[in-house]
């Protein structure tokens, strides 16, 4: 499977930051190490970064920057909160739909309250039976590829991923990035990559008062 790349040219373009901006950045525990990924070019040695990844983060650094100091901002990135929300807390604050819900709660009778991790895989849940690219009868397959193995990946940049071949969907948690060689007539159906996901979520619950 590859991930879409953007060389730094292209990224200093694109968001109108400049060179000695990003590398402050990354000693500053803004950008993490692993996204500067060095790759041979015509011009020689090059540095491309995970697209999907840098621009999303550049942009909240550009949103925050004339508000916090660049230490403040990286502790906006920094590990996920401890948290313990209730069932009706969840469903008060919208953060899945309320039909999603109540799907997971038949897959997962006597959830009465969501730590971070099981408010991610609900959060993940929601977001792809959303995109239409995945059905209900599917939702258990990523609810448990997320229990079983999301903590092998926290801390490190994943993807989730549903391959369907004939009708049957099987899921994988893999690093990023990373190739991915199916047989024919396999096709991935959903990709979502979940250090976006935990970003996001943890954006989300952290403006939450307690």
């Amino acid at each position: 499977m590859d991930q879409e790349l953007i060389s730094k040219k292209e990224l200093l373009d694109l968001t109108g930051i400049s060179y000695g901006q990003l590398y402050r950045w990354k000693r500053k525990n803004l950008i993490p190490e692993e996204w500067f990924i060095r790759k041979s070019s015509f011009t020689g040695q090059e540095t491309f970064f995970p697209k999907e990844q840098i621009l999303p983060r550049i942009r909240r650094i550009l949103n925050m920057k004339d508000d916090l100091s660049l230490d403040e901002i990286a502790g906006q990135f920094s590990p996920v909160p401890e948290v313990s929300v209730s069932v009706d807390e969840v469903r008060r604050r919208g953060l899945v739909q309320g039909t999603v819900l109540d799907a997971y709660l038949q897959l997962r009778p006597g959830t009465m309250v969501f730590l971070f991790d099981g408010l991610l895989a609900l959060y993940v849940f929601n977001r792809l039976l959303l995109s239409g690219d995945v059905n209900l009868q599917e939702g258990e397959l990523i609810l448990r590829v997320l229990e079983e193995h999301y903590d092998k990946f926290k801390g490190k940049d994943c993807e989730f991923v549903m391959i369907r071949k004939l009708g049957v969907a099987t899921t994988a948690l893999v690093s990023s990035p990373c190739d991915l060689f199916m047989e024919s007539g396999a096709k991935v159906v959903a990709k979502l990559n979940l250090a976006n996901c935990v970003e996001d979520l943890r954006l989300q619950v952290v403006t939450w008062e307690g």
